[in-house]
C-alpha cells in the first residue's frame, strides 16, 4: 500500500481537467489542504484522484508549498504539486467522493 491522501476533483472542473492528469498534457498540477505545513504527508506520497464518485488514479507529491492562504477565508493552507502524468487504473474503481483532503494507506489502490 502507498500511503497519500484522496482529493476530489470538482464535477465544474471538468471530466478535461482529470484527463489532462493522465494524457500527458501537463507535467505538474496544483491541490490545496488546510493547514500551515504537511504534517503526515511527504514528498513521494501520493494523491488519488476521485471524479464522479469514482477512483481514477494517483499522482506522486513533487513538493509542497507553505504559506499560501485560501483566497476565499483568509486561513492557511498547503498547496501539493504532484507529478503529471499519475498512474491511472485501467477501469476506475467506486470511491465516495468528498470536500476536503482524507488520509488513505492506498488500501483501495490494486496490488
Amino acid at each position: 500500500m502507498s500511503f497519500g491522501i484522496t482529493k476530489t476533483i470538482p464535477a465544474q472542473a471538468g471530466v478535461e481537467t482529470l484527463e489532462s492528469l493522465y494524457d500527458g498534457s501537463r507535467d505538474e498540477y496544483e491541490f490545496h489542504m488546510a493547514g500551515v505545513e504537511p504534517k503526515r504527508l511527504a514528498v513521494g506520497d501520493y494523491v488519488y484522484t476521485i471524479f464522479n464518485d469514482q477512483l481514477h488514479g494517483r499522482l506522486k507529491i513533487k513538493r509542497f508549498v507553505t504559506g499560501a492562504t485560501n483566497p476565499n477565508s483568509g486561513k492557511p493552507r498547503i498547496l501539493i504539486i504532484v507529478e503529471a502524468p499519475g498512474e491511472r487504473l485501467e477501469s476506475p474503481l467506486p470511491k465516495k467522493g468528498h470536500r476536503g483532503t482524507r488520509y488513505t494507506d492506498g488500501e483501495d489502490w490494486p496490488s
